[in-house]
C-alpha cells in the first residue's frame, strides 16, 4: 500500500467544509501569526484529492488576439475586392455587353412602314390607293429550345400559323428554322387585318394557359409590321401607266416604279418592351414616326383613258392583232390624257399576267411608222421652201431608184397630183420626189430631212423618264443605205414609239411648236402642298404658217372623198389626219412579217385641242390598211375626248385644197 502523503505541515488541520475539500469554513478565523496565505489549487487538480509533492500550480496565460484580427480582416478585404472587380468588370468594362444580354427577349423592334402615297388622275380619282395590311414576322431566337424550354417550338408555331396564313406549315418551319439566331424573319406578306386578329387571339390564349403552367406560348415572338397594300380600284384600267409594286411594297413597273421614291415616303421605327409576347404597359418606348409618301397626280383623264382602252381592246380582238395602243394628248399643254394599251394585265393580280404585257408597250415598242411619218417630210419640204402645197408632181406607177423600182400600196396609172394631193393619197413614190428637192444632191436632201426628224423628237427620248422607254432608231444620214435615203422619208427605215408619233402631230397642232410631252402633273406631300411639275420643254420646229398649211393638208386626207382617212370623220368637227401602213419587223426573227395599221391626227383642225394616235401591230383578220383598222378607233376616241373636254364644234366649213390637177395644156 501506498503511504499516505503528509499534510502540508503549513496549513491547519480544520474541520472539513461543506464540499469536503479541506478549505476553511467561513467565519473561522485563521491562527495568529500565519500571515502566509495559502497558496493556489491547480486548475488541473481535483476537489478532494491531495496534491502531489513537487507538483507546483502555473498561471494560465491566453494568446493575443491581434493575428487573427489581422488575417479576418485581410480576409474580408478579399471578399470586397473581388466584389469591386467583378462590380466595375459589369457595370464599366462590359457594361454594353451585359445590357445588350439583358434585353435579349426583353425589347422588340417593330418597323413603321410609311404609308404609301396614291396615284390620282388629273381630277383626283384615285387610280392607285392603299388598304391596311400587316406583314406577318417572327423571331426565331425565340423560339430555340433554350429559349422556349420546349425542343419542337418552330413546328409548334408553323402547325398553329399554316391555316391561318394559308401557308406550307413545312416551308413556315423552315423560315423559323434556318437562323436560330435572328430575331426577325418575313413568314407572310400583305395579310389583311382580319388575319393578324386571329394571330394575335391565339396568342393571348397560349399566353394565359402558360401562365397557369399548362403548356409554352411558341407564337410569343411572333409580330406584325403595319404595310399598307396597294389597291387598284379601276382593275386594269391604265395598268401600263401605273405599273404595280412587288412583294417588298416597291414599285416595279410604270409610275410606281419611277416615282417610287416620292410614293414610297420613309418607313419609322417603333422598340418596345415585351413579356411573355405581351407588350409591358409600363415598359420603355422608343418611336421614331414614318413619314408618309406624297400623292401623285396623273395628266391622265379616267373617262378618257377608258374610253381610249375600250376602243383598242375591242379593235385588236376584231383583228386578232398582237398589240395595239392608243394616246390622247393636249396639243397645247402637250399632256398625255390617256395611254391605253390591249392586251393590259390587272395590277391586282400579276400572278397570271403574260410577261410581255406587263410593262408599257406604247412606249417601249419600237415600229416602223410608215406613212404617218410623211408629215413631217412634207414639213420639210414647205418650211424649206422647195414647194407648196399646190405645186404639182407627176406620180408614175414605178419609181426607179438606186437598186429597186418604188411602189404605191396599189397599182396606178400616172397620177397628177398636187403636193397636197401626195399626202391625201398617201403617195409613197409623191413623197420621194418631194423630199429629192430639199437639196442639190441626195446627200444634202438627206442630211436637211435629217434634222427636221430630230426636231420632232424622232431618236430621242419623249422627256417622260418613263421605264422602258424606248427612244427608237434613226441612223446618222451618213450612214442611210442606198434604200434607206427613199423609204425614210415614207416611215421605213426608221423607227418611232407611239407616243413619239403623237408628238409629231401635236407639234403640227400647235402651231409648230413641240411641247415636251408630260404624264404627271405635279406631286401633293403629306402636309397637302401641292407641287406643279416643272413647265415642259418648247422647241420651235416649223413657222406657224407652215403648221396652218399642213393641218389644211391632213384635212384633205379625212374630207376629200380621195383621201384615204375618210372613216375617220367626225360630225361637226373639222378633222385633220393622216393614215398610216407599214411593213413590220417581227421582234422574234427580225425580219419583216406582217402589217403596222396606224392613224394620227387632231380636231378640231381649225382651232386644235385635242390630239389622237392610234397603232394596231400584226392584224391578222380582216383589213391591215390604216384607215379601215385605226381611223375607226380614232373616231371613237376623238369624239369621246371632244365631248368630255366640251370642245366647241368647229364654226366654219374647210377650205378644200385640191388634190389633182389637169395635166392638159
Amino acid at each position: 500500500m501506498t503511504a499516505p502523503r503528509d499534510r502540508d505541515p503549513r496549513r491547519l488541520p480544520g474541520p472539513a467544509g461543506p464540499r469536503g475539500d479541506g478549505r476553511p469554513r467561513q467565519g473561522v478565523p485563521r491562527r495568529t501569526g500565519d500571515a502566509r496565505p495559502a497558496p493556489r489549487r491547480s486548475a488541473a487538480a481535483r476537489p478532494g484529492q491531495p496534491r502531489r509533492p513537487g507538483n507546483a500550480a502555473q498561471p494560465l496565460r491566453l494568446g493575443s488576439p491581434r493575428p487573427r484580427l489581422r488575417l479576418i480582416s485581410l480576409g474580408l478585404t478579399l471578399v470586397m475586392l473581388i466584389f469591386v472587380v467583378r462590380l466595375l468588370q459589369v457595370q464599366a468594362v462590359d457594361a454594353d455587353a451585359y445590357a445588350a444580354k439583358a434585353n435579349v427577349n426583353r425589347y422588340i423592334p417593330v418597323t413603321l412602314a410609311a404609308e404609301r402615297g396614291s396615284i390620282t388622275d388629273r381630277d383626283g380619282v384615285d387610280l392607285a390607293t392603299t388598304v391596311d395590311a400587316y406583314d406577318i414576322t417572327a423571331a426565331p431566337d425565340l423560339l430555340t429550345p433554350k429559349t422556349a424550354k420546349v425542343d419542337d417550338a418552330p413546328r409548334q408555331a408553323a402547325a398553329l400559323l399554316a391555316p391561318i396564313l394559308g401557308e406550307d406549315q413545312a416551308a413556315l418551319e423552315r423560315k423559323l428554322t434556318a437562323n436560330p439566331k435572328s430575331q426577325y424573319v418575313v413568314l407572310a406578306r400583305q395579310q389583311s387585318p382580319q388575319v393578324w386578329n386571329q394571330i394575335k387571339d391565339l396568342k393571348s390564349a397560349l399566353s394565359d394557359a402558360a401562365a397557369k403552367g399548362k403548356g409554352v406560348n411558341v407564337l410569343a415572338g411572333v409580330n406584325r409590321e403595319a404595310h399598307s397594300k396597294r389597291v387598284y380600284p379601276n382593275g386594269d384600267l391604265a395598268a401600263g401607266v401605273l405599273g404595280f409594286v412587288d412583294a417588298e411594297g416597291h414599285g416595279a413597273a410604270g409610275v410606281e416604279r419611277e416615282l417610287n421614291k416620292q410614293l414610297a415616303g420613309k418607313d419609322g421605327k417603333r422598340v418596345y418592351a415585351q413579356s411573355g409576347g405581351r407588350q409591358v404597359p409600363t415598359g420603355d418606348v422608343k418611336e421614331q414616326p414614318a413619314v408618309p409618301g406624297s400623292d401623285v397626280e396623273l395628266t391622265i383623264d379616267r373617262d378618257i383613258q377608258w374610253a381610249a382602252q375600250s376602243a383598242i381592246s375591242e379593235q385588236v380582238k376584231k383583228s386578232r392583232a398582237d398589240r395595239g395602243y392608243v394616246i390622247v394628248q393636249d396639243t397645247r399643254t402637250g399632256q398625255i390624257l390617256a395611254l391605253a394599251n390591249a392586251p393590259g394585265f390587272d395590277p391586282n393580280d400579276i400572278s397570271d399576267a403574260n410577261a410581255d404585257v406587263l410593262g408599257n408597250a406604247a412606249l417601249s415598242d419600237a415600229y416602223e411608222p410608215g406613212s404617218v411619218s410623211k408629215l413631217m417630210s412634207m414639213a420639210a419640204v414647205l418650211e424649206e421652201g422647195a414647194a407648196t402645197w399646190d405645186t404639182h408632181v407627176v406620180v408614175p406607177n414605178r419609181l426607179p431608184r438606186a437598186d429597186r423600182a418604188f411602189a404605191d400600196d396599189i397599182d396606178h396609172p400616172t397620177w397628177y397630183l398636187t403636193l397636197n394631193g401626195v399626202l391625201a393619197k398617201s403617195s409613197n413614190i409623191g413623197t420621194i420626189l418631194a423630199t429629192e428637192q430639199l437639196g442639190k444632191n441626195q446627200k444634202e436632201a438627206d442630211r436637211i430631212l435629217y434634222s427636221y426628224l430630230r426636231k420632232f423628237g424622232l431618236g430621242s427620248y419623249t422627256g417622260l423618264g418613263f421605264p422602258g422607254e424606248t427612244r427608237g432608231i434613226l441612223a446618222r444620214p451618213e450612214k442611210w443605205s442606198a434604200s434607206q435615203q427613199y423609204t425614210i422619208p415614207f416611215g421605213q427605215g426608221l423607227s418611232l414609239n407611239a407616243v413619239q408619233a403623237a408628238s409629231v402631230y401635236s407639234t403640227i397642232a400647235n402651231g409648230g411648236e413641240r411641247v415636251q410631252p408630260s404624264l404627271v402633273r405635279g406631286t401633293k406631300d403629306s402636309g397637302g402642298r401641292f407641287t406643279a411639275t416643272p413647265d415642259p420643254k418648247r422647241t420651235r420646229v416649223v413657222s406657224e404658217k407652215t403648221a396652218k398649211t399642213l393641218a389644211a393638208m391632213l384635212e384633205s386626207v379625212v374630207d376629200n372623198q380621195q383621201g384615204t382617212g375618210t372613216r375617220a370623220k367626225i360630225p361637226g368637227y373639222r378633222v385633220a389626219g393622216k393614215t398610216g401602213t407599214s411593213n413590220r419587223v417581227d421582234p422574234k426573227t427580225g425580219r419583216y412579217r406582217g402589217y403596222t395599221a396606224s392613224f394620227a391626227g387632231f380636231a378640231p383642225a381649225d382651232q386644235p385641242r385635242v390630239t389622237v394616235y392610234c397603232a394596231v401591230q400584226n392584224p391578222t383578220k380582216g383589213s391591215y390598211f390604216g384607215g379601215q383598222v385605226c381611223g375607226p378607233v380614232f373616231k371613237q376616241v376623238m369624239e369621246f375626248s371632244l365631248k368630255t373636254l366640251q370642245v366647241a364644234p368647229s364654226g366654219k366649213r374647210a377650205a378644200r385644197l385640191p388634190v389633182s390637177y389637169d395635166p392638159s395644156p
